[in-house]
């Protein structure tokens, strides 16, 4: 029986202690995303790390979109991985700041909280800056909703 126990220990320790990165938030969710370079609205998970971001959107039970932000760049299954600075110029706007993505997959406030008005289930910003963005950005319960209606970008993430 003590054999037993020890090797149930030991098994999840090195099944911890050898994974590298600590998962600390793994999700369900119906994910929209649409820009003007592509469109995804699926089914997919987030998995939140201390290290990165992880977004895997599926259609039909087939993966259709894999998105890796972590410190220093963002890779996508449909383009290389970018510099976070980069991947804003080229599929949402070079003037959101670094971290915006991955602020809304782990709805944390963007734009270095500005314009942030917390209520009761959540937060919500609105950010405008003339010709370059009109950001409608809410977060409650289990939804975040990211709107550009200046550039045309939609982030929903609706958590099941």
């Amino acid at each position: 029986m003590i054999d037993r126990v020890w090797i149930i220990i030991t098994f999840f320790w090195l099944l911890n202690g050898c994974s590298g990165v600590k998962i600390e938030k793994q999700e369900s969710a119906f994910i929209v995303m649409k820009t003007a370079t592509f469109k995804y609205a699926d089914m997919g998970f987030i998995t939140d790390s201390s290290s990165k971001v992880n977004v895997e959107i599926y259609g039909a039970g087939q993966p259709l979109m894999n998105l890796e932000i972590n410190g220093m760049n963002i890779c996508m299954s449909t383009f290389k991985c970018m510099d976070k600075k980069d991947f804003n110029a080229e599929i949402l706007n070079s003037s959101y700041p670094d971290t915006l993505l991955e602020n809304i997959f782990r709805a944390k406030p963007i734009f270095n909280r500005d314009n942030l008005v917390k209520n009761q289930n959540g937060f919500s910003q609105q950010l405008t800056k003339d010709r370059l963005y009109d950001i409608s950005y809410v977060v409650k319960d289990k939804e975040r909703i990211f709107r550009d209606r200046l550039n045309k970008i939609l982030i929903k993430v609706r958590e099941q």
